[in-house]
C-alpha cells in the first residue's frame, strides 16, 4: 500500500506539506450563494482543499419519528429526527458541479464525502479526484467497496471506529482497487473538548497500519489541529463557516474565516519550524561562533617555545582548534613567535 497520496499533481503525506482541508458541511444554510462565499473564505485563508457532503435525508435514513430516529444527544441537533436534521443539512446535488468548478476556479481542490453507492456513481460523473469516508460510514463496507472501485484516493475519519474496524476498512478498500488510504484521528464529539483529542493518536495511526495520517479536528479553537502537526498529521480537516452566530448544524465546532487563517498560516510556520533532521551548523549560527570555546594563546610564544598549560588555554571565542584538540598540542613546540590572543592552529604547530 502506498505510503502517501497523489492526485491533481499533489503528494500528501510525510515529508511534504500538510494538506489542509476546509470542510463546508451544513454550514451553507441552504444557500447556494452562501456555499460560494465559504469558498472564497477558504481561498482567502490559504487552504488546500474544500469538501462536500453528498447524501439526501433519503439517502441517509427514513422520514420516522419513532423513539429510534429521534436526536437527543448535541445541543445543536437535539430535539430533531435524523430526516428533518439531514433535511436542514444535505448540500443540493444540482449544486455540487458549480462548487466545485468554483472552488477549482480559484486554485482549490474540491472533493465529497458520499453516503450510499448512488453518492459515488453521481460524484464519479463530477470527475472527483479523491474520496472521504465519514466516520460514521466506516462500517459500511459495501460502500467502502464501491468507492474502491475508483481506484482513487480516500480519506478515513476513525471516530467511535476500533483497530479493527480501521484494519477491516483498510483491507475493504485495498481490496477494492483504492490503494491509497489516509486515516486521521477523529473524535465524534461535537465539539470535542481539548481532553477527549488524545492527539498522540495521529503518530500512532501512521506506525500501526502503515498510512498517511491526520486529524479531523471537531474541537473549539485550533489547538489540538497545531499540536497534530506538530506530531507528525499530514492531513488537517476543519469545519468552516462564514459566522457561527449564523446558526447551521455544524456551526457550533466550525471555525470562522479569520480563525481559519490563523490556523494556516500557524501550520505553515510549524512545518518551517519542523523541518528535517540536521546537524549541519547554519549560516546564521556560524555568527555566534565568538560564543564557542576553542584553543588561544593567553601568554606570548616564541618560536620553539614548548605549549603548555601556562601559555594556551581553551577560551571563548571559538575561532581557532576545537576544545578536544588541546592534548594533542601540550607538549609540541611553536613554528613561530605569536602573541597572546591569537588563536592557535595546526600550521603554528609542529608535529
Amino acid at each position: 500500500m502506498k505510503k502517501y497520496l497523489s492526485f491533481r499533481n499533489k503528494k500528501v503525506g510525510p515529508g511534504n506539506p500538510v494538506f489542509i482541508v476546509a470542510e463546508m458541511s451544513g454550514n451553507h444554510n441552504q444557500k447556494l450563494e452562501r456555499a460560494m462565499a465559504i469558498v472564497d473564505a477558504a481561498v482567502s485563508a490559504g487552504v488546500d482543499a474544500i469538501k462536500m457532503q453528498t447524501y439526501t435525508p433519503d439517502t441517509m435514513t427514513i422520514d420516522c419519528d419513532n423513539k429510534y430516529f429521534q436526536i437527543k444527544v448535541n445541543e445543536s441537533w437535539k430535539g430533531q429526527t435524523l430526516y428533518s436534521l439531514y433535511k436542514k443539512a444535505f448540500t443540493p446535488w444540482e449544486w455540487q458541479a458549480k462548487i466545485k468548478s468554483y472552488a477549482e476556479s480559484k486554485g482549490l481542490v474540491a472533493f465529497s464525502t458520499p453516503f450510499d453507492e448512488s453518492s459515488v456513481n453521481f460524484l464519479e460523473k463530477l470527475n472527483m479526484p479523491l474520496y472521504k469516508v465519514a466516520s460514521f460510514e466506516i462500517g459500511d463496507l459495501e460502500l467502502l467497496k464501491r468507492i474502491g472501485k475508483t481506484k482513487k484516493p480516500v480519506i478515513i475519519s476513525r471516530g467511535l471506529a476500533s483497530v479493527e474496524d480501521i484494519s477491516l476498512a483498510i483491507r475493504t478498500l485495498n481490496k477494492a482497487g483504492s490503494t491509497s488510504v489516509a486515516v486521521l484521528h477523529c473524535v465524534s464529539s461535537y465539539p470535542a473538548t481539548q481532553s477527549q483529542m488524545n492527539i498522540a493518536t495521529v503518530p500512532d495511526i501512521a506506525r500501526r497500519f502503515g498510512v498517511v495520517s491526520g486529524l479531523s479536528d471537531h474541537s473549539s479553537g485550533i489547538t489540538a489541529s497545531v499540536a497534530a502537526v506538530a506530531l507528525g498529521a499530514s492531513i488537517i480537516e476543519r469545519h468552516l463557516t462564514l459566522k457561527r452566530s449564523d446558526g447551521g448544524p455544524d456551526a457550533e465546532f466550525s471555525l470562522e474565516p479569520q480563525e481559519m487563517k490563523r490556523l494556516v498560516n500557524t501550520i505553515r510556520r510549524i512545518e518551517l519550524a519542523i523541518g528535517k533532521p540536521s546537524y549541519k551548523i547554519g549560516v546564521k549560527e556560524k555568527e555566534n561562533v565568538v560564543f564557542k570555546r576553542s584553543l588561544f594563546v593567553v601568554k606570548d610564544i616564541e618560536k620553539g617555545d614548548m605549549f603548555s598549560k601556562n601559555n594556551i588555554r581553551c577560551i571563548r571565542p571559538g575561532y581557532g582548534l576545537e576544545p578536544k584538540n588541546l592534548s594533542k598540542v601540550l607538549g609540541k613546540r611553536a613554528k613561530k613567535n605569536i602573541k597572546r590572543g591569537t588563536p592557535i592552529f595546526w600550521g603554528m604547530v609542529s608535529r
